[in-house]
């Protein structure tokens, strides 16, 4: 036997055995493989049938609906709208089109073009992608274009390949309304700005998720189930805002910021003294919530004015920053120095530490030296001797407080600031809310205290300085001002209710209403707050003047004023304070000008309105002219004498075709009087006489003489205030107009420093 015979005899049992071996394990492998397969098949059928769904499902959100913001009269501010997502399944275009010999890429394109806005040929060429899921033609489509496109889809059989996905989006059916405390939410419906941001969270639902299978060219797949997991929507907040109050407000910060062209805009809130409720709180020029990133008519001037090109990066940093400036809430967010406003607390400080009566007697040379310093009085030549403090606070004399804050001292002058919360938030349920600037304690000097008495070189927020004054306005408690007065979960079911917030007692109620007494004395009487006197209530008031040494002029002299005025009401069972701030006005400068005559036309609105107790004194209210048209002259002198108007015929005939003022035009319930026009006869007019200058009963006497209606604005009783001057009519003098027509004059007292 060979060497290879041997070693081919000795090699073929090994590869024998080989062979055994990897057949065995191939058929032992299948084995397991067939037992795996039909366990699988028989006993994991469910666990395996649903992890492939899992891999081939597909998960479309549903977002949830957000909670609903209410007025204090279930007025909605914010609420959810439905809108939808038009879309394409490019690969049913495709397949359809194929198998029908129709062009329904054509055909939706010139269809949906002109229902949605969108270019044709982009609807085309979407249509043509047969290689994506779907086509997005447009978003966040309102119900009645979304109604008309599935009015087309329908009529032409295109549901397979048209679609429409519903979705959420925030809307704010008053647009502009309160927008600086609404404020707005972004692309994913997250809160940004005002209660929506604060409330974010209560707000903010859990959103669920519509499950679905699609293959990898995004068509449904039969026989796998759909899972639906239902969305849990968010609570809604029920806020102290009162629209009409609201509405009033804005009305008037508009009216200043156009008749003063205020540069750096202009603030206001009211108040409920007793609870902290906020009824109104404003900030000129509000932006429309539902497009908050486009800039307001005045913002867009700014930055027209710049002279910055547009598209370069300085034209898009200074854009930014006016968007910045037009979202902020002046009244939580800014800080500003009060100026005389303040004295209201200097004076409760001081009759609370019983350093000061109301009688005690002081002196006024125009000046006073402190620290090396001549501190002047707005009255340059001085408020004379031997008056009393009350008298001082009513005129608002500067030396006068500055003696009584060196009565105070500085530790317990500081230990007051910091009781009524000057230098700590309040609490109100907004973001972004500032704290107040002042001397540190250990800082304050003669000079400092000086200054600090009448309300210069320090900052407080308008919201912090309501508060304090509210302080005193409720016989001394500090309350927490807040905006939601009700939390509300989707079941209907009350989660929360504000409770009212006491943080301490700054002053005793003898203090405060003896302040109180004084203030309302000065309104009524010869104080500096004249112009914010309402005819039937009693209203404490107090204006301000303070510089801003922010910014300088090139000599190093402060150029810049805030004018404002606070005030409550009724003044001895005070139910609301209210606060109008006036940053940077051009045409004028004080807080008697700019801000008082806008207070006391506030409170001639709302105090009737909240039937706030009165003085008990008869004020009757304006008459709406009577619809007089049509009418026989019989029917139409009838009717005036049952309503007490007094109305002119000019004509001779029988039926009246035509009047001036038109009907429902308030009238002075007095003074009042309608034309009446009839068959054939001529409109008459009149020349507007000038009345600047007068007396109240002087322009009154004018106007009415003319054939004209008097409308009066500023004092609220103007011919009850002989030593008062017309500074303002709304008709120029020797303007031609109809007989009968309404002339605006605005009725103030001169005697307006009140720095």
């Amino acid at each position: 036997m060979t060497n290879r015979e041997t070693n081919l005899k000795t090699a073929y049992p090994t590869a024998k055995r080989r062979v055994v071996v990897f057949f065995t394990a191939f058929l032992l492998f299948g084995a397991f493989l067939l037992v795996r397969i039909f366990g699988m098949q028989t006993f994991g059928y469910a666990r395996y049938s649903q992890m492939v769904e899992e891999q081939v499902r597909t998960a479309s959100p549903l977002a949830a609906p957000r909670g609903t913001v209410y007025a204090s009269d279930g007025t909605v501010l914010a609420c959810d709208k439905t809108v939808w997502r038009v879309y394409l399944t490019p690969v049913d275009i495709r397949e359809e089109g194929e198998r029908d010999g129709v062009d329904y890429a054509t055909m939706i394109a010139n269809g949906l073009s002109p229902i949605l806005g969108v270019d044709r040929d982009a609807i085309l060429n979407r249509a043509k992608k047969t290689g994506t899921l779907d086509q997005t033609l447009k978003r966040n489509v309102g119900e009645d274009i979304f109604l008309k496109v599935i009015a087309f889809v329908s009529e032409n059989r295109l549901e397979k390949m048209v679609h429409a996905d519903p979705s959420v989006v925030r809307s704010y059916p008053l647009g502009t309304f309160a927008a600086h405390v609404i404020g707005f939410t972004g692309a994913d419906q997250q809160g940004l700005f005002g209660l929506e941001y604060y409330y974010d969270k209560v707000l903010t639902g859990q959103n669920g998720a519509l499950l679905h299978a699609k293959d990898a060219t995004g068509r449904e797949l039969d026989g796998v189930a759909v899972a639906y997991r239902e969305p849990v929507p968010g609570s809604s907040i029920e806020t102290t805002i009162d629209p009409y109050i609201e509405t009033r407000l804005e009305s008037l910060l508009e009216e200043i910021r156009c008749t003063f062209d205020v540069q750096n805009r202009v603030c206001g809130i009211v108040m409920n003294v007793k609870t902290g409720a906020i009824l109104a709180m404003a900030t000129s020029s509000p932006f429309d919530c539902n497009d908050p990133f486009t800039l307001d008519e005045n913002s867009l001037k700014k930055l027209s004015d710049s002279g910055l090109p547009e598209g370069s990066e300085e034209y898009a940093k200074l854009k930014s920053e006016l968007l910045y400036t037009m979202w902020r809430n002046k009244a939580t967010s800014e800080l500003y120095e009060p100026g005389s406003t303040f004295k209201i607390v200097t004076a409760a400080t001081a009759l609370d530490l019983g350093v000061v009566t109301p009688t005690d007697t002081f002196d006024c040379t125009g000046a006073l030296q402190i620290g090396g310093y001549s501190i002047s009085c707005h009255k340059r030549g001085g408020h004379g001797h031997g008056f009393s403090f009350a008298y001082g606070l009513q005129q608002s004399c500067n030396p006068t407080l500055m003696q009584v804050g060196a009565r105070i001292g500085a530790e317990r002058f500081y230990d007051y600031f910091v009781k009524f919360g000057y230098l700590e938030k309040t609490g109100i349920d907004l973001p972004s809310e500032v704290t107040g600037l002042f001397h540190k304690k250990e800082a304050i000097g003669t000079t400092e205290l000086a200054t600090a008495s009448f309300g210069q070189r320090f900052k407080v927020s308008i919201i912090g300085q309501l508060t304090a004054i509210a302080a005193v306005a409720n016989g001394g408690d500090l309350v927490t001002p807040y905006l939601v007065e009700r939390i509300v979960d989707p079941s209907g079911k009350v989660t929360f209710t504000h409770e009212t917030e006491i943080r301490r007692q700054v002053v005793s109620k003898d203090a405060a209403a003896t302040v109180s007494t004084i203030l309302e004395e000065g309104v009524s009487g010869t104080g500096g707050a004249r112009n914010a006197y309402v005819k039937g209530y009693k209203v404490a008031a107090k204006t301000g003047t303070s510089q801003k040494f922010d910014v300088l002029d090139a000599n190093g002299n402060s150029y810049l004023r805030v004018g404002s005025c606070v005030a409550f009401a009724p003044s001895d069972e005070p139910e609301i304070a209210a606060i109008i701030v006036v940053d940077e006005p051009q045409t004028a400068k004080y807080g008697a000008i700019v801000a008082a005559p806008y207070i006391s036309s506030l409170l001639t609105s709302i105090l009737p309105y909240l039937e706030t107790k009165t003085d008990g004194k008869p004020t009757p209210d304006p008459i709406p002219a009577d619809q007089y048209v049509s009418l026989t002259i019989g029917q139409a002198l009838a009717a005036a004498k049952n309503n007490s108007v007094k109305v002119r015929v000019i004509g001779s005939g029988s039926t009246v075709i035509g009047q001036f003022p038109e009907a429902g035009t308030p009238l002075d319930p007095t003074t009042g009087s309608v034309i009446l026009y009839t068959d054939g006869a001529e409109p008459e007019t009149v020349k507007v006489p000038r009345v600047i200058g007068l007396t109240p009963a002087e322009a009154n006497r004018s106007l009415l003489s003319a054939g004209l209606n008097i409308a009066f604005f500023g004092i609220g009783d103007p011919l009850g205030h002989a030593d008062a001057t017309v500074t303002a009519q709304s008709i120029a003098p020797g303007e031609t107009v109809p007989a009968g027509s309404v002339v605006k004059i605005t009725v103030l007292y001169p005697d307006d420093q009140d720095d």
